[in-house]
């Protein structure tokens, strides 16, 4: 393998031959530091931007996911690796140790600095929202530990705003409080406000309720589109401002939306976005063009969104650190996309689409330099080790490990079907069409976000089922409550034996959302549910009766003689209960669902995120801060068939499902290391 420098000269150039044939009306406008677009060509001879010609300004630096190395001019990457180079020292440029605060972040020459001194950015990227709040410490101090100075988190509108113009920035959601404790363990901040983040969340982390509009034009200045985005800022931007350098707080950069260049469906929206901050703020600002190179930033390959690698390449860690090594020769700036990934927590997971449709699984491991539960892994300790051995450190905390534990087999089980349910339910929407979550009037006008829809309608006979397309994404159907196949992605038709039946029958078609796509120029079409007529050989069905089952209420207390024993697995679907009882502090552990198919679990209230037999993750975390000492509510909802056990285990299981190698994906505009 040849060297970095080489590397990206390489890619520089195959990128200028790859996009000399497109006009700049299909990449970002440049932006000189007063402001106003430039006319020079997408990759100046001197510039090693890569894609994104980026945005930034004063106290906010426009930076792109997963950056991971800041500058610089090609004729720097041309020169030879130094070696020798004396170690960095930048223990008095730390939040605590900045009192005097002038001129905060900025681009000179070549590297950043900060109040005018050379400052290195080594950051890594977590979410507040992936990790219960009562472990932000533990996590932040490791990231400190490792020898990080920045944290970079995205901010998810979608979670923050989930009904229209109700905002939620209170406990796991306590944004302020995150970065106030990022500062407090001696940690800069870089926030990324989106409005769309990406992060492989559900829509980007965009709330669905945009859609309600059937003519939003997302990520562009729809109308629709930049009034919701104002009203989001308006309670936002103050919360990010009084965090900033200049105001004394940890905030050094903020990110301004997130690889606009590889959606690009409107030349004027990145100005509009950066208006509507500016507009907020009262703090000087100043513009500035870092020059950036990407990288997908997992230490050890990601498969797909939550896969962890257990038996990854150890000649592409090699290959990783001697290339982070040539990058601090050169002075190059760092983020780690993940440092820690966390858990996609109830529904938050989103879903790629390459030649198939991907939804995101629970696990939000990501091969990151923490597993999903925050213990440490040998990429954290050779990390450690190198970034000790090329700066300063002060004597930081080192945090220990959190205990897991193997709770108790739990077997006294009861349920009840979903059918026994429904008379208890909130009242159905009756529609003579088909109709998709987000219209359904739920949620005070906000539609369904999550979850399940159950569609039920009248038959008088068989006939071959077709969907054309408007599953979204994976429907069980019955006639009545017998099962007789799944409709989905890559299958549009079942067919119903006809003359099997006298009289009419019901026909439920019960609908998960898998998923809203987290990225590409589709997501504006990410309605889901049914979205458009469903046929009975050549007639569209008609008179619906449509049932939100978004999961919010997940058992019905009230009810207490539908609920039955369970003696052996049970066809679904259907809701499970258990109870789970702890002696002492409860302590992180994994639930292991041997036995059973598809569904989603909750623990005390709290949706900890769905399973399914089929794909790569055999556990599902659960933290300790979410178990009580005493007695503790299980509720699980399977699909299909369940198992007669749940049982816990201290050890997280990811299988390995494949290797997706390092490679430069034009579409997510990732370059490699």
């Amino acid at each position: 393998m040849g060297s970095l420098g080489d590397e990206l000269q390489g890619e520089v150039q195959e990128m200028r031959e790859l996009f000399s044939f497109l006009s700049l009306d299909l990449a970002l406008e440049y932006w000189d530091l007063g402001g106003a677009k430039s006319q020079e060509p997408i990759f100046p001879v001197q510039q090693a931007t890569f894609l994104l010609p980026t945005l930034s300004m004063g106290t906010y630096l426009v930076a792109v996911e997963s950056f991971l190395c800041l500058s610089s001019a090609l004729s720097v990457m041309a020169q030879p690796s130094r070696v020798g180079l004396p170690r960095i020292d930048q223990t008095q440029l730390s939040p605590s140790s900045m009192k005097n605060r002038k001129i905060g972040l900025r681009v000179e020459g070549s590297n950043f600095t900060l109040d005018g001194s050379p400052f290195l950015i080594i950051a890594g990227t977590m979410h507040y929202f992936r990790v219960p709040q009562k472990y932000w410490r533990d996590r932040l101090l490791k990231m400190k530990a490792c020898g990080f100075n920045t944290l970079t988190t995205h901010i998810p509108w979608n979670l923050h705003e989930p009904l229209k113009g109700i905002f939620h920035f209170i406990g796991n959601l306590d944004l302020m409080a995150f970065i106030s404790m990022a500062s407090d363990v001696g940690l800069w901040v870089i926030v990324c406000p989106g409005p769309y983040i990406g992060s492989d969340l559900d829509l980007g982390g965009l709330p669905s309720w945009l859609l309600r509009d059937p003519k939003m034009k997302l990520r562009t200045t729809y109308r629709g589109f930049t009034k919701a985005v104002k009203l989001y800022f308006n309670e936002l931007i103050p919360k990010i401002e009084s965090l900033q350098y200049h105001r004394g707080g940890p905030i050094i950069a903020v990110q301004i939306e997130n690889e606009y260049g590889s959606y690009w469906l409107d030349r004027k929206y990145m100005t509009f976005v950066k208006k509507n901050i500016l507009e907020r703020t009262t703090l000087k600002r100043q513009w500035i063009s870092p020059k950036l190179v990407q990288n997908d930033g997992s230490t050890r390959g990601m498969a797909s969104p939550g896969e962890r690698w257990e038996n990854g390449s150890e000649e592409l860690r090699v290959f990783v650190m001697k290339n982070v090594r040539e990058m601090f020769n050169l002075r190059f700036s760092l983020n780690f996309y993940m440092f820690h990934g966390g858990t996609n927590f109830g529904f938050m997971g989103g879903a790629e689409s390459l030649d198939t449709y991907l939804p995101a699984v629970t696990s939000y491991d990501y091969g990151a330099l923490l597993t999903e539960s925050g213990d440490y892994t040998p990429e954290y300790l050779s990390f450690q080790e190198f970034f000790r051995s090329v700066t300063e450190v002060s004597t930081t905390f080192i945090p220990e490990l959190r205990p897991k534990t193997a709770y108790e087999t739990l077997t006294r089980l009861y349920f009840m079907t979903l059918w026994e349910m429904l008379p208890y339910l909130d009242r159905p929407t009756k529609s003579i069409k088909p109709i998709s979550m987000e219209q359904l009037s739920v949620n005070h006008g906000s539609g369904q976000s999550y979850g399940y829809a159950l569609y039920e309608t009248i038959i008088k006979n068989g006939g071959f089922l077709i969907s054309l397309d408007h599953v979204r994404d994976r429907a069980q159907v019955f006639l009545n409550d017998k099962y007789i196949g799944v409709l989905d992605h890559t299958n549009d038709q079942l067919y119903i034996k006809k003359n099997s039946f006298q009289g009419s029958r019901t026909l439920r078609i019960l609908v998960e959302n898998q998923g809203r796509l987290a990225y590409g120029p589709d997501i504006s079409k990410e309605r889901k549910g049914l979205i458009g007529d469903i046929y009975l050989d050549n007639s569209p069905l008609r008179k619906f009766t449509i049932y939100s089952l978004e999961m919010k209420i997940y058992i019905q207390r009230k009810l207490p003689t539908l609920w039955k024993s369970v003696k052996g697995k049970v066809w679904g679907p259907a809701f499970f209960v258990t109870f789970l009882r702890i002696g002492g502090f409860p302590q992180d552990t994994f639930m292991k669902l041997k036995g059973w198919n598809k569904g989603v679990i909750f623990v005390n209230g709290r949706n900890i995120g769905r399973y399914w037999n089929k794909g790569p993750q055999q556990t599902i975390y659960v933290p300790g801060p979410w178990l009580n000492s005493g007695t503790n509510e299980i509720v699980v909802f399977e699909e299909l068939e369940s198992g007669v056990e749940i049982q816990f285990t201290e050890q997280q299981h990811l299988v390995l499902a494949g290797v997706r190698s390092y490679s430069y994906t034009l579409d997510r505009r990732m370059v490699l290391l």
